[in-house]
């Protein structure tokens, strides 16, 4: 099955500082993305109901980006990525995701971060 990059892209009203401890603390990432996670160093172990998956954080610049590359993933090249930044006009954080699915899950995998953005706006206040 061929694997598709995906980039997404969600504004905020939050602060790119609230947005990005969304996206690095384990204590606001159970809030919006996994029930539990446990950080070692730059190792992520995510866990959901019956699930986990572990990645490796290859880059982290404070308020700006967030990397993981997930142990499992068979295509090197393959990552998920947070980039926050400022809309100059607006003033408004924009968090952009880029994520890899299968060609067959490009909408359901649109659907579920849609939905995970969702909460994490109301959790974050933005």
């Amino acid at each position: 099955m061929k694997r598709v990059r995906l980039e997404l892209e969600f504004i905020y009203r939050a602060s790119p500082t609230i947005v990005y401890n969304f996206v690095t603390s384990p204590a606001c990432l159970v809030r919006w993305y996994c029930d539990e996670v446990d950080i070692n160093n730059e190792s992520y172990q995510f866990y959901w109901t019956g699930s986990s998956e572990t990645a490796t954080l290859i880059d982290d610049i404070e308020e700006e980006r967030v990397k993981f590359k997930w142990d499992h993933a068979v295509d090197p090249d393959e990552f998920l990525e947070f980039r926050i930044y400022k809309a100059d006009i607006t003033n408004e954080t924009i968090l952009e995701i880029t994520d890899f699915c299968d060609e067959d899950e490009v909408q359901e995998t649109k659907d579920l971060w849609t939905a995970l953005m969702i909460e994490m706006k109301k959790e974050c206040g933005g």
